[in-house]
């Protein structure tokens, strides 16, 4: 393995490499207003949320690794304590681009990238009226993480108001991902689209103690056909079924019988469970895996 000791590498590389390892990062499109009355609208990847009671989200304006300069987002947030975090949805993701340039204090990015800006209700900022959910925020804090350049300043927002889109929800009245259609950051030029086959439902009941990977039969965790995820499917589940319930599960599966008939049928039963497990039938995979241990 490739291994870096922080100290010996350069801070821009030392960068790049943690940006494509750790993602991918939601983006939060700080808008923001100077004491000169300018509006600010910049895109922050190191940014999430941390709490809900209060909602609080972070992001971080990094100084410059170049000349360890600050961005206008930090000081207008300094001066003011406020910002509007609007979420980057793919259809403003060219818009965005344009707003990540490094114009002076005194641009307007909203102008610069086409946006419209919206009035917020308790704030000062602007919206982007565009994105489809923008929080309100006022400033708790900003801890600056460093002096030189690269170094991060958090920024720690409570969300006062937070609107969004009817659009992007579902019958439910929940945010629905696809509707969404969010966009992450990752390494240097490379952005992900959250939504269509990117996005993957995985249901873990947290509230109930799974089996867990040394409960699994040897045959069955050594298993040279199912990955790690297939194991992880069965070792989610509260028990396996039992041989007998198992059995009765399979009476009628020709596959299976044809399996079983076989003089070593182990690996053949693991590519049949694969193919229920990667298609999310976890009872099927489940019998098909207790079985192929008799």
């Amino acid at each position: 393995m490739l291994t870096i000791d922080p100290k010996e590498i350069a801070t821009k590389d030392l960068h790049q490499f943690m940006l494509s390892a750790v993602a991918p990062r939601p983006i939060a499109f700080a808008s923001t207003i100077s004491l000169d009355g300018v509006h600010n609208l910049a895109p922050y990847s190191f940014f999430n949320a941390f709490s809900s009671n209060p909602p609080i989200v972070i992001f971080s304006s990094n100084r410059r690794v170049a000349n360890n300069t600050t961005k206008d987002t930090l000081k207008n947030v300094q001066d003011t304590g406020e910002v509007v975090i609007n979420v980057v949805s793919h259809s403003i993701v060219r818009q965005m681009a344009i707003a990540s340039v490094e114009y002076g204090p005194e641009v307007d990015e909203f102008v610069k990238a086409g946006f419209t800006p919206l009035p917020s209700e308790l704030i000062r900022p602007f919206r982007v009226a565009e994105s489809p959910v923008q929080m309100e925020c006022k400033v708790e804090q900003i801890l600056p993480l460093g002096i030189d350049g690269g170094a991060g300043n958090l920024i720690v927002c409570r969300i006062v108001l937070m609107h969004i889109a009817e659009a992007v929800l579902n019958e439910k009245g929940r945010i629905d991902p696809h509707k969404i259609d969010l966009v992450g950051r990752m390494g240097r030029f490379y952005y992900v689209r959250a939504s269509g086959d990117a996005v993957e439902e995985i249901v873990q009941d947290v509230t109930v103690i799974p089996l867990g990977f040394d409960a699994l039969p040897p045959s069955i965790r050594h298993s040279k056909v199912l990955t790690g995820n297939n194991l992880g499917q069965l070792a989610g589940m509260p028990a396996l079924p039992s041989q007998e319930a198992a059995a009765a599960m399979l009476v009628g599966d020709a596959r299976a019988a044809t399996l079983f008939a076989q003089k070593d049928p182990l690996e053949a039963l693991h590519r049949y469970a694969q193919e229920a497990l990667d298609a999310g039938n976890v009872p099927l995979g489940a019998a098909l895996a207790v079985m192929s241990c008799t």
